[in-house]
């Protein structure tokens, strides 16, 4: 399992342009290559995050190698982001209710 971090930095009045791209994102489903998504904003300020759980290495790989660009930078970019931060984390363990 990997965990992505696509991080930027919003305009309050960008905001609903990121949360609807989001929604548009997610409105048909998450397919089969990703296990969960949050879009996520720290308290207090303009920085946001989408953080999404891929079913494999393997998977994210196959995205990445496609050409497309992955739907969380385009949520950025739709929010006026131009350059988002990635990080890419392996789960090295995992513990759910």
């Amino acid at each position: 399992m990997v965990v992505t971090m696509v991080e930027g930095q919003i305009e309050p009045s960008r905001e609903a342009d990121l949360l609807a791209a989001y929604r548009a994102t997610i409105a048909g489903g998450l397919g089969e290559q990703l296990i969960e998504t949050f879009l996520l904003h720290e308290d207090g300020s303009p920085r946001w995050r989408i953080v999404t759980v891929w079913r494999s290495r393997a998977d994210l790989e196959e995205l990445r190698g496609s050409g497309v660009t992955p739907p969380a930078m385009m949520i950025f970019r739709a929010a006026g982001v131009d350059q988002p931060r990635l990080s890419i984390f392996e789960v090295a363990e995992q513990a759910s209710q």
